[in-house]
């Protein structure tokens, strides 16, 4: 059996200035591409339910420029979850107790099903007052056409688009074109 969400962890460790550039440009105005740093493996305990849970990818990088940093928690969630939004604000609670750096949180998921828009955010809130709203990227892949990604020189582009929106009578369209790239 194949493990997907160790290949995941490999695609963006060793693509992931090209995993940013395609999917988070936006990123790429501030970080110092050279300077990106992979962290080990972070790992949490659940001591209520008794599960332990690790953090995908966490990545160190410098601000363009500055000798500050900054975090970038990638994880990939490859079924859906109920209460998904719970577990990224724990890690990220978590993560910025420890490191007391910006983080920025993305989820990349990669499941077939559902296709509806995925939440991005976790909130606590009272009927009176809301005391918090933890805000997090939502890369879905089952909401993206591959076509849109077809023109990438991008590795990640090309290694992605098999999770994305493929009509059946594309698929063996994408695997050529993937294969091509």
């Amino acid at each position: 059996m194949i493990d997907h969400d160790r290949l995941f962890k490999e695609l963006l460790s060793t693509f992931f200035v090209e995993f940013i550039e395609l999917f988070l440009p936006d990123i790429l105005t501030y970080l110092e591409p050279d300077s990106v740093t992979f962290l080990d493996k972070e790992v949490f305990t659940d001591v209520t339910a008794g599960e332990r849970y690790e953090a995908d990818l966490l990545v160190q990088a410098q601000f363009l420029g500055e000798a500050s940093c900054f975090l970038i928690h990638v994880e990939n969630q490859a079924k859906a979850q109920a209460n998904f939004g719970k577990r990224m604000f724990r890690y990220f609670a978590r993560l910025f107790e420890k490191y007391d750096l910006p983080i920025y949180p993305v989820v990349l998921f990669s499941y077939d099903q559902p296709k509806q828009i995925a939440a991005s955010e976790f909130s606590l809130e009272f009927p009176d007052f809301r005391v918090l709203k933890f805000n997090y990227r939502v890369i879905q892949l089952n909401r993206l056409n591959w076509r849109d990604y077809l023109d990438q020189a991008n590795p990640v582009a090309s290694a992605l688009m098999a999770k994305m929106q493929i009509a059946p009578q594309d698929r063996p369209k994408v695997k050529a074109e993937c294969l091509r790239l």
